[in-house]
């Protein structure tokens, strides 16, 4: 049986150490070179993807309901990959038997099948980009680093915090209790850590591997066997994880089957079977407010973690840059086509304008500026492919055009030039006044804004705030120059339980989050009852069984 604790050690404690520094730091470089990764390997892995195309894709795993595979890439071609399915009470089953061994080894050793299972993932990052690229429209850079180094920082994140609680537990102790002149009373005493059961996975389309990676890690690290059930839309990501994850746990001297792939099609769902089931301990989810929604009330009695979705908010009261603002805006709102949980939806603006460093500007101006931005930004369509990638699902077109009937349009939205057999949408920007709540406090997921007319800075942080205590936020963003507005905005950001970003204007953008140092969605509002990662992501995943016996 391989030990592989001991290679990754000293990632493991670096890990440990800025969990708690909370400084920049990652395990997994982001950028796709071959200095890094081998110099063949963009090519050799593309190769890969391409022969998995058209083909079943080969997991050793129970199969009892015949092969599923429908996913169509948003770029155009169908990628005709079957994968074997099983019915729901077949994997929770298997999954359960299989679990008995990993739930004796120690947090040393799972933690090390943990990090090994990541480091390969992470020499296959352009097979993974590629997987994500062709099934979520993420343009390919973004794929190769949300999907590939990013999600490992996420996954390696939440190992990271689970082995540091588990830690806390000593394995053996002699317990003494002093008598006074008598003898101590004397008690070997073991603690076992004991994990909750069989954890559930749910994936979404969008990203498949970073939002599902820490859930899968903290569970399987806390000695929990892990059912992935992906997207049918993004099946392939979440497959070649759990492929690698089989591997790495029968070379460890596992039994593979403590990881199972569930995929299953949008005609024949199995999500709801896996939810209800009695075995199923411990649920992860990434979606809709709705499906969330049955999620959390179906999964009465087990662990939920949730991220759904929010109605994030962009609040500007005054900027010393407003070319680098507007700029800043305009590529958050672009950025995967406005597809990401932290994407900006309503930038609230009051109507008697905001002071710049190019002087006063009207309401109208500041919408007007926040166009032409947007404009320049994609006005080269080999830029604004890369930025923008591929829209994953038709039901977004369908928001935009219905969000055209809004508001006055800004800004109209259409398909990317170049892109002609792809799924594309620039940003549709839509002005609307701040009564106007029934159009924009709902998030409208997808490459849809709305510039707000508010009564004023106060005014606009009341309904910026409000809006995230009410429907969720996972992000904000200020832009003020004067500080007591900052301090207000940060109160009643904090209170609302939103992370708030302050006048953003060079390479960092709202809708990045940082693994080991950014808290990805806060739980404290119905954007999600959890966040990645903190300690009560993973402490709440085991248990600890006692035993005591009198000393020999």
């Amino acid at each position: 049986m391989a030990d592989f604790f001991p290679a990754h050690k000293a990632t493991l404690e670096k890990a440990l150490e800025t969990i708690r520094s909370r400084e920049y730091w990652s395990a997994y470089p982001e950028m796709p070179s071959g200095k890094i990764y081998g110099e063949t390997a963009k090519d050799d892995q593309q190769a890969a993807f391409d022969g998995l195309l058209g083909k079943p894709f080969d997991l050793d795993q129970p199969s009892d309901a015949g092969r599923i595979g429908g996913e169509r890439s948003p770029f155009g071609p169908v990628l005709g990959v079957t994968y074997p399915a099983a019915k729901p009470a077949t994997l929770v089953a298997t999954a359960k038997a299989a679990m008995k061994s990993w739930a004796k080894a120690s947090p040393e050793a799972r933690a090390g099948v943990c990090l090994e299972i990541l480091s390969r993932l992470n020499r296959q990052s352009f097979l993974i980009a590629n997987a994500v690229m062709h099934t979520s429209g993420q343009a390919f850079m973004m794929a190769f680093q949300a999907g590939g180094p990013h999600a490992q920082d996420r996954g390696l994140e939440a190992v990271a915090y689970a082995y540091d609680e588990m830690s806390r537990v000593p394995s053996h102790v002699r317990w003494q209790k002093p008598q006074g002149p008598k003898d101590p009373l004397v008690l070997d005493k073991t603690f076992r850590i004991v994990p909750r059961g069989v954890a559930l996975v749910i994936g979404c389309a969008t990203f498949p591997t970073w939002n599902s990676y820490p859930g899968f890690f903290a569970s399987l690290a806390t000695g929990n066997a892990v059912i992935a059930k992906p997207h049918p839309g993004a099946i392939l990501p979440l497959a070649i994880t759990v492929k690698i994850a089989r591997e790495v746990l029968k070379e460890a001297g596992f039994d593979p089957n403590t990881v199972l792939l569930a995929p299953d099609s949008a005609e024949n769902p199995i999500t709801k079977d896996l939810v209800t089931h009695p075995d199923v301990a411990i649920i992860d989810f990434t979606g809709s407010p709705a499906f969330g929604g049955w999620v959390r009330a179906h999964g009465a009695g087990k662990l939920v973690y949730t991220e759904e979705a929010g109605v994030n908010s962009i609040v500007v009261h005054s900027t010393d840059d407003l070319r680098g603002m507007t700029g800043n805006i305009a590529f958050s709102l672009s950025l995967y086509t406005g597809q990401m949980c932290t994407a900006p939806q309503n930038i609230f603006v009051p109507r008697s304008g905001i002071e710049t460093d190019q002087g006063h500007k009207s309401f109208d101006e500041v919408a007007d500026a926040i166009r032409v931005a947007i404009d320049k930004l994609l006005g080269d369509p080999q830029r604004a492919a890369a930025i923008l990638g591929a829209v994953q699902n038709d039901a977004t077109i369908k928001r935009i055009d219905a969000a055209r009937k809004l508001g006055k349009v800004v800004r109209d939205s259409g398909p990317v030039e170049g892109m002609e057999g792809a799924r594309s949408a620039t940003p549709l920007v839509v002005a609307v006044d701040g009564k106007d709540e029934s159009a924009y406090l709902e998030e409208r997921f997808g490459p849809v804004s709305f510039i707000i007319a508010t009564d004023g800075i106060e005014d606009a942080i009341a309904r910026a705030s409000r809006s995230a205590r009410e429907k969720g936020a996972i992000t904000a963003s200020l832009y003020a120059t004067d500080e007591a507005v900052i301090e207000a905005a940060a109160d009643a950001f904090a209170e609302a339980g939103v992370s708030l970003s302050v006048n953003l204007t060079g390479g960092i953008f709202v809708n990045q989050s940082a693994a080991f140092s950014d808290y990805h969605v806060s739980g404290a509002n119905p954007s999600g009852n959890a966040s990645l990662c903190d300690s009560a992501f993973v402490a709440n995943r085991f248990r600890v069984a006692g035993m005591r016996r009198t000393a020999a």
